[in-house]
């Protein structure tokens, strides 16, 4: 009870100087707070970049249903065609780039070669598809010695990668012609007949090879010796297409086929706004949660570091989803309420003790003002008492007359009413102790 009374008086005595500086105190504690979490902390940017591959491929068919999703948040994500994974990783590697996320294949960097880079999770697999026409069906691989074969364009993954298994078997570049064709421009001259054998790394939704595999006059290789290359190359996967899974009509491949598979991972730059890492996360689990060819539903995206760690939205996400917030409130306005809160915590920490401690300053306060004047009343007695006798008290009663009068225009709140009161009745005894001296002294 007593504490309300204290914060009504409290209230009361809002415009005294007191008050005044905590207010403008906790105003300036909040406004110099609100500064530095607004440079720690900025807002979402609202144009973001992805790195994809070449234009009409599947990684930049996939990053078109990333810029639908974020575009629902009010995020424009402009999608850059390159040449692949290798460029991808030049994009984002390279300060002056405005390229901030893109899709890398797992084993293609690490911490230590781009230590400004981190993982979202791994989001599909990727195979790498050896088609060949027909007519080298059970001649083996001799059989396309100097002839025309598609490895890929320059700076992609896919010529990195066939150039490594090729060495690691012995085989030099003389072996054939290598070509450096796109998985689209490799399918077209595959089935013109226009080169005799093509290898691409690309999903298996790619037109290019829903295209190869219906066709009769191309076969898929399977790869031999798969167990042998994960252990050499432990960034690879195994995975296996299924007969008659391209045309079942036609039995298309006419049998199970292993190939060896890329993981591909969506990549950012460390400096990337947590807030947008969660929108991409929560892209990704929409997109790629499904079933697949070669994995069950749930499986991706996946906690996998493919080389690069995993950043700390995305370890939260696998954990526990997207932050309460941004599940349950519009993007920017979850955005908003968190940066608020982010402020209010240290705001608070500063402001709940000094409003827990502020009755019992203020009580003191109170108190001192009109104990200082008890003490003013406590000396005057005491000189009264030594005072010698037959001394006119003339001094003693001007004394007491200002001690009244401080009494009479001190202004304190209700609660503390009656220590005035009881202040001003000691006043009043000790000047009826003076007129019975000034008597006596008349007397004499």
């Amino acid at each position: 009870m007593k504490t309300k009374l204290i914060l009504l008086d409290i209230f009361r005595a809002f415009r005294s100087r007191h008050i005044i500086a905590f207010i403008s105190a906790a105003v300036l504690v909040a406004a110099g707070l609100w500064v530095v979490v607004a440079a720690l902390r900025p807002l979402p940017p609202r144009t973001v970049t992805m790195a994809t591959g070449p234009e009409g491929g599947a990684y930049y068919e996939v990053g078109k249903r990333y810029r639908e999703l974020l575009a629902r948040d009010g995020i424009e994500l402009r999608l850059l065609p390159t040449a692949g994974t290798l460029e991808n990783m030049t994009q984002l590697r390279d300060p002056r780039s405005k390229v901030e996320v893109s899709f890398l294949h797992a084993g293609l960097t690490s911490q230590k070669e781009s230590p400004g880079l981190e993982s979202l999770g791994t989001i599909f697999y990727e195979p790498l598809w050896f088609f060949y026409r027909s007519a080298y069906k059970g001649k083996g691989l001799e059989s396309l010695r100097g002839r025309k074969i598609s490895i890929g364009p320059e700076g992609s993954e896919t010529r990195a990668l066939t150039l490594a298994l090729l060495a690691r078997n012995g085989i030099d570049q003389s072996f054939a012609r290598l070509l450096s064709l796109t998985p689209r421009e490799a399918a077209d001259q595959l089935l013109a007949n226009g080169i005799d054998a093509a290898l691409m790394i690309t999903s298996w939704d790619s037109p290019a090879v829903q295209r190869l595999l219906a066709d009769k006059n191309i076969e898929l290789a399977n790869w031999p010796r798969t167990d042998a290359y994960i252990a050499l190359y432990p960034f690879l996967s195994k995975v296996v297409v299924p007969a008659g899974v391209g045309d079942l009509a036609k039995n298309r491949p006419p049998s199970d086929t292993v190939l060896l598979a890329l993981k591909t991972g969506l990549v950012v730059r460390q400096d990337l706004h947590p807030a947008i890492q969660y929108l991409l996360l929560d892209a990704a689990e929409k997109i790629h949660s499904g079933p697949g060819i070669f994995h069950k539903a749930g499986h991706f995206p996946s906690a996998e570091a493919i080389g690069l760690p995993l950043s700390d939205e995305a370890r939260d996400f696998y954990k526990s989803g997207r932050p309460f917030l941004q599940r349950h409130l519009p993007f920017w306005l979850a955005v908003l309420i968190g940066r608020l809160l982010v402020l209010l915590i240290p705001v608070a920490g500063v402001i709940y003790p000094l409003l827990r401690f502020m009755p019992a300053l203020y009580d003191l306060q109170m108190q001192r003002r009109i104990f200082r004047l008890y003490g003013e009343l406590r000396f005057l007695e005491k000189d009264l008492e030594s005072r010698p006798g037959g001394e006119s008290i003339d001094n003693m009663t001007a004394r007491l007359d200002r001690v009244e009068e401080k009494a009479n225009r001190l202004r304190v709140p209700v609660s503390y009413a009656n220590m005035l009161y009881t202040l001003r009745m000691h006043i009043t005894l000790v000047r009826e102790r003076l007129k019975k001296l000034e008597g006596t002294t008349g007397m004499k």
